[in-house]
């Protein structure tokens, strides 16, 4: 017998034309086993549905279920210590060149067993899915060994059997450069080897690279894009955040999924990623806690039409947060993105950025995943600081 599930009384927010909202009062829901099949008014439901029993929403918002299209949410250890050194004047390049940053979260993320780091990335998970989020990308980089890096990618598999959400995998083997090597020398004996043992066991849902002064330069980003292409693996980058590298240029001749931070890309890059599809991803957790002063160009990007999502970036160094909910209030009130486009970003832009075609809407067709609020209009969500107005969250159709 099919699993049915009704819900009547709604406010939708479909998000499934091309920009607004998609708001329609009074209706209804109808989700046959994971997969809704109308969505619409309430005079409209099918007449093979009017005598399934219906819950009533009373009025509530329901949303697609929500999208963090990036974060490192597997790692140990903490970097309060260097968050006072920023306070104290340091820079994230000082702290970085010092031989902290990313390198203390490695020595931490080794040091710690499979079962600390699955515990640990568990925490951060549930705050996540308290907040309405369905689908989280989840990226390694914290490893920078072979092993090191496929260990990482396995426990960010086993997330999605301990929890009812969508976890894509992204390897970032490409994320800092050890001391004893030089870029390409980590290339040949760590990273390239790696992305090929991770595609090998089926880890790997995309693959991503940090192009900075202080990562990988674009020509051994290019080294890292040709694998993945031989692989068959979409690619993002990190591109942009501290200086301009040219890096949403490159991931967009490589068909880039996303391209990430953008605070410093140029016109030539919006137009780059505008001609190849490419996501915009804003940031604005990292732009607040390192009080960066250079905004993405986001009157650029809605000009290119080039699509934005935002996410968390949950990390330990520079975006120690969890709520993608704060992330949209930062996204409006740091960036200058309407309530809509935060919306946007994080629904049907966060699945593009992620190469998912079936979740990000609510329409017939695509996987119930969709988030009730305590609320009636869509705008409460950018609005409300510190706060997380869920009613219920479901998850394949399941309410979880």
């Amino acid at each position: 017998m099919l699993k049915r599930g009704l819900y009547t009384e709604a406010t939708l927010a479909t998000v499934s034309g091309a920009t607004g909202y998609g708001l329609i009062a009074h209706a209804a829901i109808a989700i046959e086993r994971d997969k809704i099949v109308y969505a619409g008014p309430d005079d409209g439901l099918p007449a093979e549905w009017r005598s399934v029993p219906a819950t009533s929403l009373d009025g509530r918002l329901v949303t697609p279920g929500l999208i963090d299209c990036h974060t490192h949410l597997i790692h140990a250890g903490s970097r309060a210590s260097e968050f006072e050194m920023r306070l104290e004047g340091a820079s994230y390049e000082d702290v970085a060149r010092a031989g902290g940053g990313i390198f203390s979260t490695v020595e931490a993320t080794n040091q710690t067993s499979d079962d600390g780091l699955l515990s640990g990335a568990l925490k951060r998970l549930d705050r996540m899915l308290a907040e309405g989020v369905t689908t989280v990308e989840v990226k390694s980089g914290y490893g920078l060994t072979q092993e090191g890096e496929l260990r990482l990618l396995r426990v960010a598999r086993k997330l999605s059997e301990m929890r009812p959400v969508r976890i894509c995998t992204t390897f970032l083997g490409a994320h800092a450069i050890p001391k004893d090597m030089d870029g390409d020398e980590y290339l040949d004996a760590v990273c390239l080897p790696a992305l090929r043992a991770a595609a090998a066991e089926g880890l790997v849902d995309a693959v991503d690279g940090f192009c900075e002064t202080i990562g990988f330069s674009p020509a051994q980003i290019k080294r890292v894009f040709d694998v993945a292409s031989e692989l068959g693996l979409p690619v993002k980058l990190h591109a942009e955040q501290l200086s301009d590298q040219g890096g949403a240029k490159l991931a967009s001749q490589y068909g880039a999924l996303s391209a990430d931070h953008l605070e410093y890309v140029s016109q030539d890059g919006v137009e780059a990623m505008a001609e190849a599809g490419t996501v915009a991803v804003m940031l604005p957790g990292a732009f607040y806690f390192l009080k960066e002063t250079k905004v993405p160009p986001i009157a650029a990007f809605r000009v290119a039409g080039v699509p934005m999502a935002v996410a968390t970036d949950s990390n330990p160094g520079s975006a120690p947060m969890t709520s993608i909910l704060l992330a949209m209030n930062m996204a409006t009130t740091l960036f200058a993105m309407t309530p809509e486009e935060a919306l946007r970003g994080v629904t049907v832009n966060a699945a593009r950025a992620l190469g998912q075609s079936d979740i990000g809407m609510i329409t017939p067709g695509q996987v119930a995943d969709l988030a009730i609020w305590d609320s009636s209009h869509p705008a409460e969500l950018s609005y409300r600081m510190g706060d997380a107005p869920l009613y219920a969250r479901i998850f394949g159709g399941l309410e979880c």
